[in-house]
């Protein structure tokens, strides 16, 4: 069976990896399969679908649209809007199935389509196989015809709804906070500025102007040092940086110093537990959490529950314990009172909250997670499993971490979304941390 999911739905570059063809067969088959699972056979399928800018978005729209039609299934078009609004409109109108074209971070040429269940929650890994089986069988069972094809409705009340849904949550008025947005010329480039005013804060945005094809061109939470710039020149008291489709928040503090996703996560861990509001007194991270976040959170009496990489996983270890908070380095945080997935608007609003309500800079609140030093080496690659499983490339991960012992660690771990190896080593000095990751890297490359 081919394998089309990675760790966030179907990702490729459009119009060669990720066809038109393939993103009809995808969502066809996707409402097929949900169909089958619904007790109510005579019920009819409705979905709500949202895009991100990128030029491609609007092709496999088209694509996506035909898919769930001709498989009897209701669409509603919510427009370019963030991923977690999708999630969120995908529980708000009750509808069986929430799809959003984005490649969230990755370059323009690339696209995705991501697919939420019931309740705008991401689908279960049994249901993807089913989905793969579904595509890989080239369906050539009875399509609904007349009265039974699906239909098509445009809706324009997704932004606003999904706005006052966050502004509900916000924590504190933002009033006296400066912050500068960069938006990534991406999903949330017409909502970001309008919601963030509207809690108080005073708002620059930079990268708010989408074309469909500088998405994420040297702007976003990929490129975070750009807004670095923008802030200090704006005199602002911090940055947050988005990414394409908005799932995910980075930040900088007034000085041009990047905050990560652990010191975010960190800073409102701390602030749920103060405020009793951290089920169990426990937060999930994944693998990739820096130890200084672990060490932060022991310090502060929270226990940490760690999962493999991918807000995925993050949320299904959240939902299947109860608990209220978790994250990952890279800016994915999910809150569950409020959201079912990573949402950086939300993450955004709850760590200026974090600011108001405490009366201190993001400097002094980041302050909480002491990172040891860390690389990433990304090593492209052309087949990740055989690499992974390559006897040299394991004898030098173990190698490097009996040499690492107590004072660090490494991790080599497969892209879910794209034909890289990356190699992430922790060390007490940041040359020792250097050193081994290259060596490291040097090795999968030979192999």
């Amino acid at each position: 069976m081919s394998r089309y999911f990675g760790t966030d739905g179907v990702r490729g570059r459009a119009n060669t990896d990720l066809t038109p063809e393939l993103a009809l067969a995808v969502a066809s088959a996707a409402a097929r399969v949900l169909a089958s699972h619904d007790p109510d056979a005579s019920h009819r399928p409705f979905a709500v679908l949202g895009r991100d800018p990128r030029a491609s978005s609007e092709m496999l729209e088209a694509a996506v649209a035909a898919g769930l039609t001709s498989a009897g299934a209701d669409v509603r078009l919510v427009g370019v809007l963030p991923t977690p609004a999708v999630a969120y409109l995908t529980q708000l109108y009750g509808a069986d199935l929430g799809v959003v074209l984005s490649a969230s971070h990755n370059p323009m040429p690339d696209n995705g389509v991501k697919l939420f269940a019931r309740g705008g929650q991401k689908l279960p890994d049994d249901i993807e196989a089913e989905i793969e089986a579904e595509v890989d069988s080239g369906w050539t069972g009875p399509r609904p015809t007349g009265a039974s094809v699906g239909r098509i409705t445009v809706s324009g009340d997704g932004a606003a709804e999904y706005a006052a849904h966050l502004l509900k949550s916000a924590p504190a008025s933002l009033a006296g906070l400066k912050v500068v947005v960069d938006c990534a010329h991406g999903a949330a480039s017409s909502v970001a500025g309008d919601l963030f005013a509207s809690a108080g804060a005073d708002v620059v945005v930079v990268a708010g102007e989408p074309d469909g094809l500088n998405i994420n061109d040297g702007v976003g939470s990929t490129h975070i040092h750009a807004l670095a710039t923008a802030v200090l020149s704006h005199s602002a008291d911090l940055g947050v940086a988005l990414d394409g489709d908005a799932d995910r928040c980075l930040a900088v503090d007034a000085t041009g110093a990047v905050v990560d996703g652990d010191q975010i996560l960190a800073i409102c861990a701390k602030a749920l537990k103060e405020q009793s509001l951290l089920a169990e007194d426990t937060v999930v991270a994944t693998v990739m959490s820096n130890l200084g976040f672990h060490h932060a959170m022991r310090d502060a009496g929270i226990d940490v529950l760690t999962t493999a990489v991918g807000d995925r996983y993050v949320l299904e270890a959240l939902t299947g314990k109860g608990l209220s908070l978790g994250g990952e380095q890279s800016g994915h945080v999910i809150f569950t009172d409020a959201a079912t997935t990573g949402d950086g608007l939300l993450t955004a609003l709850r760590l200026m909250g974090c600011m108001a309500a405490e009366g201190r800079s993001l400097a002094e609140l980041a302050t909480v997670v002491q990172r040891l030093p860390q690389v990433m080496v990304n090593v492209r690659v052309a087949d990740r499993a055989s690499v992974s499983s390559s006897a040299a490339v394991q004898r030098a991960v173990a190698e490097a971490s009996a040499e690492l012992g107590d004072e660090g660690r490494i991790l080599l771990r497969p892209s879910g979304t794209e034909q890289l190896i990356r190699v992430m080593v922790e060390a007490a000095t940041q040359d020792r941390a250097d050193a081994i990751a290259h060596r490291v890297a040097d090795v999968v490359r030979s192999a």
